[in-house]
């Protein structure tokens, strides 16, 4: 059984994140989403509320299931035994860094590969840091977020402004 793990800080989970994950869950038996600490993001909604809305859009897909975790990708890889990596890339300037990443996740666990999927064009411009700015500014995100998680991410756009 090959387990993938989709990780990221999902804040928020855009519908681009979603289609990634999707597709993921066509290709591979499990598909663990991990909603990372990173360390150099500030992040708009805690890890707990990430996990909630990351399981209500993913709730439709049964081989997929979603945990955060505050270790380094390649131990909590090996810990949840997945032994691929799963990530999107949305332009060029995205592979360089997840390249660098993959190669350092491979370099700490060496039965742990990275896959990339590119993300389908209409999410190429998708980023979770532009939905956060749309809608601290009263902006209209329902076309880019799924839509079952949308009335949740508007109550913390009214709680925060």
């Amino acid at each position: 059984m090959k387990k993938a793990i989709c990780p990221g800080s999902f804040d928020p989970v855009t519908s681009g994140h979603l289609d990634i994950i999707e597709r993921a869950a066509l290709i591979f038996d499990s598909v663990l989403v991990a909603v990372l600490h990173n360390p150099s993001k500030s992040c708009w909604l805690s890890a707990g509320r990430r996990v909630e809305l990351l399981r209500k859009a993913v709730a439709h897909l049964p081989n997929v299931s979603v945990d955060s975790s505050e270790k380094l990708l390649a131990d909590y890889a090996k810990e949840q035994g997945a032994v691929v990596v799963v990530k999107g890339l949305r332009a060029i300037s995205d592979f360089e860094h997840e390249f660098q990443m993959a190669l350092i996740n491979r370099k700490l666990n060496p039965s742990l590969d990275t896959v990339f999927l590119t993300s389908g064009e209409h999410f190429q411009y998708l980023s979770s840091s532009m939905i956060r700015e749309i809608g601290s500014m009263g902006g209209d995100i329902s076309g880019f977020v799924p839509p079952v998680i949308l009335p949740d991410l508007l109550e913390c756009i009214h709680q925060t402004t």
